[in-house]
């Protein structure tokens, strides 16, 4: 059995194999980047190494540092997690040429899967259902085109080495292939490394559902059931279920044989995800689900497969990985109950989900009721550099109803400030009655967009609880005076002083203590009162003339929401534009993010061009209103 285990990951995935790690009495390592230096998975792990910059490819991807931190503090092998290089078979190589165990897929299987086009070759000649589509070696534009064309729209362009969403486009008509596929190509290449691509036919009633596999180094491999993750924002996953709602014996049975002869046919070894398309307009059926592709790793989404199954899918790893044979046959694995995780992100859903990122001056976690997989703590900061999940909250129940109960109610009451988050929109897509029923596919966020986003301001009873409860907070500072010492009522010569003003994201209001009462309570933070509804987080303070509040001068204001470039500019200074209309484009975190107009208006000013280096909170352009 391994003795001793460097983790070449960070943040969640990293705290979460520590604590499986340190169970089976293993010592552990972490690695960190300047970013990172009072990380939590730092502070968990018994020992950990600085590897370099903030900035990923200067650190997290670094292989050669991190093998020469395992060799330095003695470790016996490395876990990569996901993501940064969990899915690099030269790295996985060079682990084992230092002599250290590589806990993870054989090279052979991560590069027999790592390009989709090869991979879906490869599973057709195995047996197992592909999705039509353009797998040819002959990138031009033109032949792209014609491809996409000839398949019929829409279509998807993918990146064959993407994944987490990136490097990938969907196209509803011919004349907009040529600037997808620009973008699709620009940001494979910057996350990849390849800006190849493959074309596929889109399903119009699309449901993603993907198979846990294992194998050992005996020739066993195992399925643990589907997971379904059809909840996808830019295909980026943001809530996972297992099994599968809507899922029969017999597709379930014929989908997981096909995950294992997918395994069977690259000799897997570890954890790995089959991930299949289905064509779910008429239910789930065999004849209508293909092989999309492989994950040659653990998965975000792994903590629903380990509630229904009862197992810790790190510690097969660890012990599979240290020669063990599989723990148990088939037979012997059972579905218990359903399970379903949301991912809670640092992105603020009223500015296009944009990533936001500071100090987490509160967070308020779900605590007893739900597995929390997190790499935080409150006053850790959410940086620009890395993914911006915050949480994985993971509720498991009898039955899918009394999951996904459990996981609203949690997920409702979960506070965090000034960081702005998901929960909210997470918290509307539980309640959405189509998702109770199941019927949900991967278009069902954007259409049902405006029913998802959550307010945002906070209504009337949040409104009275922060009067009452600054109004307390103000005597208590004042000792006997401060307003609450003039609500008596029972001076002869002055009417009481009962009415105050309190102030909330540039708006303020007139509260009478006297007449209202309050049925929720908030929390001090940085003296902000924060009061949580439904998820969001508003920040309440005594209003002053003079002081904060009243119209929003820089509504019209188009500000960087992270440091990134700026690919393209789509207006002009002195062009009227409308609201949602693209302004301009940032590539920030490995993605591009669309900067929108936020009313209808004229473009007063525009201070950057395409390739533009940009802070955080620079002004990138302003739109003024044009009078009636």
């Amino acid at each position: 059995m391994i003795q001793s285990l460097l983790i070449a990951n960070r943040s969640e995935i990293a705290c979460r194999i520590i604590r499986t790690a340190r169970a089976m009495g293993i010592r552990t390592v972490a690695v960190y980047s300047d970013a990172d230096a009072n990380a939590l998975h730092v502070r968990l792990a018994d020992q950990a190494v600085h590897i370099g910059p903030a900035a990923a490819r200067d650190s997290y991807l670094r292989g050669d540092a991190i093998i020469a931190a395992a060799l330095e503090t003695g470790a016996q092998a490395i876990h990569p997690g996901y993501g940064f290089l969990s899915e690099n078979a030269g790295f996985a190589e060079a682990v084992a040429a230092a002599g250290l165990t590589w806990v993870g897929a054989t090279p052979h299987s991560i590069r027999a899967m790592g390009l989709k086009d090869a991979a879906k070759s490869l599973m057709a000649a195995a047996g197992v259902p592909v999705t039509p589509g353009y797998l040819g070696a002959d990138q031009s534009p033109d032949r792209l085109q014609a491809e996409a064309d000839a398949i019929g729209y829409p279509v998807l362009i993918k990146a064959v080495a993407g994944g987490g969403g990136k490097g990938m486009r969907r196209v509803d008509a011919a004349a907009d292939f040529r600037d997808a596929l620009a973008s699709c190509q620009r940001e494979a290449a910057a996350s990849f490394s390849n800006d190849q691509v493959l074309i596929e036919k889109y399903i119009l009633s699309p449901r993603h559902i993907e198979v846990q596999v294992f194998g050992d180094q005996h020739g066993n491999v195992v399925h643990l059931f589907e997971r379904d993750c059809s909840l996808q924002r830019r295909h980026q996953k943001v809530i996972e279920e297992a099994p599968a709602p809507g899922m029969d014996p017999a597709t379930r049975e014929a989908i997981c044989a096909a995950a294992v002869r997918a395994a069977r046919a690259v000799d897997y070894v570890g954890a790995g995800t089959i991930e299949f398309i289905a064509d779910a307009s008429d239910g789930l059926s065999a004849e209508r689900t293909w092989f999309m592709e492989m994950n040659t790793r653990l998965q975000v989404e792994h903590p629903v497969t380990e509630a229904i199954t009862g197992v810790d899918l790190v510690e097969w790893q660890l012990r599979i990985a240290s020669g063990e044979p599989l723990p148990v046959r088939q037979d012997d694995l059972l579905i218990d109950g359903h399970a379903v995780e949301a991912r809670l992100y640092a992105e603020d859903p009223a500015t296009g989900f944009l990533p936001s990122t500071g100090r987490l001056a509160m967070l308020d976690l779900p605590h007893g009721a739900l597995r929390v997989d997190t790499g935080v703590e409150e006053g850790d900061s959410v940086t620009p550099y890395y993914d911006p999940m915050i949480a994985k909250l993971i509720a498991h129940g009898a039955d899918r109803a009394e999951a996904i109960e459990l996981l609203a109610d949690e997920v409702e009451q979960t506070g965090v400030w000034p960081v702005a988050t998901n929960a909210g929109f997470i918290a509307r897509a539980l309640r959405h009655p189509a998702f109770a029923t199941g019927q949900v596919d991967t278009g069902f966020i954007a259409a049902n967009l405006d029913a998802l986003l959550p307010d945002a301001a906070p209504d009337t009873a949040a409104w009275v609880a922060a009067a009452h409860t600054l109004a307390w907070v103000e005597s208590d500072r004042l000792g006997t005076g401060g307003v609450w010492s003039e609500l008596g009522g029972l001076r002869l010569n002055a009417a009481p002083r009962s009415r105050i003003t309190v102030e909330c994201g540039g708006e303020h209001r007139i509260v009478d203590l006297l007449a209202t009462r309050p049925e929720t309570a908030g929390r001090l933070v940085d003296d902000r009162l924060v009061i949580v509804e439904g998820g969001a987080a508003f920040a309440f303070s005594r209003w002053r003339p003079g002081g904060a509040g009243g119209a929003v001068a820089s509504q019209g204001a188009i500000l960087a929401p992270m440091p990134g470039r700026v690919l393209s500019v789509d207006v002009a200074a002195g062009e009227r534009v409308v609201r949602g209309q693209k302004l301009l484009t940032l590539e920030a975190m490995k993605m591009e993010h669309a900067l929108t107009a936020p009313f209808d208006g004229v473009v007063a000013e525009l201070t950057v061009e395409a390739g533009a280096q940009v802070q955080v909170e620079a002004l990138l352009a302003r739109i003024e209103a044009e009078e009636a």
